[in-house]
This record gives structure tokens, sequence and C-alpha cells, in this order.
């Protein structure tokens, strides 16, 4: 499990909703309609992009994460929305995963019961990201983004970006 500082996880949080000091040297990006088909389809587009990219180090946390943030906008996102937005950056410290939907409300973790067979998403997102939060969209929605740094050939993380502003929401 990644551990961090909270200082790393604001630098992480500024850089991406900085994008003028820290801009992106990759983007792709697809939309997905709300179907349960679309989750493994989510899963194979960040693995082809990563794959693209060269870029495969930490590939087996974000396909779980964005399986994750896929399944919450299929469950929790309003049905007249109909469409669900998954965007890669890659960044020169950092992956950046990002999905988008017509939801409104602030997604947080929550501790799950020994039984439940749901409900441990967000918890997996927090365990496995060196950082994520939420963002309101222009116009109705939101976006739920997590980071991934990138390791040296060393195999330690990339130093965190510059301190910024942020106007994420916080987790």
């Amino acid at each position: 499990m990644p551990s961090r500082t909270c200082d790393e996880t604001k630098q992480l949080e500024a850089d991406k909703n900085q994008r003028p000091l820290s801009a992106a040297v990759e983007r792709h990006s697809r939309q997905f309609t709300r179907r349960k088909a679309n989750v493994p389809a989510a899963r194979r587009f960040v693995a082809e992009v990563l794959t693209r990219w060269d870029h495969v180090q930490r590939l087996g946390d974000i396909r779980l994460c964005v399986s994750e943030l896929v399944t919450n906008a299929l469950l929790h996102a309003p049905v007249a929305d109909g469409l669900i937005l998954v965007r890669l950056e890659l960044h020169s410290s950092h992956v950046l995963l990002d999905v988008e939907d017509g939801g409104d409300g602030t997604p947080a973790p929550r501790p799950a019961q020994e039984a439940d067979d749901h409900g441990r998403g967000l918890l997996l997102v927090a365990a496995l990201a060196d950082a994520w939060g939420v963002t309101a969209r222009h116009g109705p929605g939101k976006g739920v983004w997590a980071t991934f740094r990138h390791s040296t050939s060393d195999g330690q993380p990339t130093p965190a970006p510059t301190p910024r502003a942020t106007n994420a929401l916080a987790p």
C-alpha cells in the first residue's frame, strides 16, 4: 500500500488542478455509456493507453481504480446523464485518472460491514492511489480523480510536484 504524507497528497492534488505549471505530456479520454459491460471496457481502455505510452508500472492499480470509479458512476449517477468520461493524463511525475459523470453528490469512503458485498470502492482507491479527490464540473456532475506517481529506476517514487493552490474538494 503506498504511503504518503499530507504534504505529498496536497502537492499531487494541486498539480492535478493547476495545469499551466505541470502540463500533461499525453492525454487520452473515452466516453462510455452507462452499461455494466463498460466496466471491463474501461479497464481495457486504461490498459491499451498505458501500454501505448509504455507506462505500465502501476497498470494493475490504475485498472482496479478505474473499475471501482466507473462502477460508482454507474450505481450513483443519474440515468438521464447517460455518459461516463474516463480520462488519462501522463505527467512527468505521475499518471492522472479522472472519471466524470453527471451525478452531483460528493463521494466519500465509508466503512463497510464485514458481510457487505459492496461499499469498498473508494477505500480501495484511497489505498492504491497516491492521492485522490473530487472536482466539480462546469455544469452538472463531478469528476473523481486519482494520481499514481511514477517510480524511478531504483523503484522509489518520483518526488512530488511543487505545491500550488487547489480547487479540489477534499475526500
